[in-house]
């Protein structure tokens, strides 16, 4: 679901979409999934590529941190432990993604060697995006996020968005790891929102 928060007069609009996933390999495609569809209703298709490699990392990243990794998992393998969380937020000239899990671990950037196939996912993020770190938000966990310099703010039409549907095995269960994806992600868009509406210098 998409919430469309009005700043002060004359200010940008603040957009946010998010959704929770059971931490499975299939998060990954229902996160591009989701990025695309958003992006694409904000007007800002020409950023989905960057912003669906960069997801696709980042869910990837979290689902072998706190998920299940075999390919097609049995429906009772996946507990209420398995949830992570995917963000979107435009504001201006910024688009930020956050991606939620409950595991405290730092992620490392490795160098891999020429012949690894792998490891390569956050210097891919540090060379795509304008910068990335972790949060860490209260409700326990961890946000890794990317922002991405826009050349023009999100303008999304002003209907309704519908919501996306989650195939079944990726859906999330509930549960307290939901609950937490949930506050996780509304703490970061209002500690974002509050630092973004701060009196700006003349």
């Amino acid at each position: 679901m998409t919430e469309e928060q009005p700043a002060s007069p004359n200010r940008d609009w603040v957009y946010t979409s998010s959704l929770q996933l059971a931490a499975v390999p299939t998060a990954a495609s229902c996160s591009r999934m989701f990025v695309r569809l958003t992006l694409t209703r904000w007007n800002l298709s020409d950023y989905v590529e960057t912003a669906e490699l960069v997801v696709s990392e980042l869910v990837t990243n979290a689902v072998q941190a706190t998920g299940l990794t075999d390919p097609e998992p049995k429906s009772w393998e996946i507990t209420a432990e398995h949830v992570i969380g995917v963000q979107l937020r435009a504001t201006g000239t910024s688009l930020v993604l956050d991606v939620w899990d409950r595991s405290s671990d730092v992620p490392v950037t490795e160098n891999p060697g020429d012949d690894a196939e792998g490891g390569r996912g956050l210097l891919l993020i540090g060379a795509m995006a304008k910068q990335w770190d972790v949060f860490r938000p209260h409700a326990g966990g961890k946000i890794v996020w990317a922002e991405f310099e826009l050349d023009r703010a999100a303008k999304p039409p002003p209907l309704s968005t519908m919501p996306v549907r989650i195939p079944g095995a990726t859906k999330p269960p509930k549960g307290p790891v939901h609950t937490m994806a949930e506050e996780a992600l509304l703490q970061r868009f209002l500690d974002a929102l509050y630092q973004w509406d701060e009196p700006r210098p003349i």
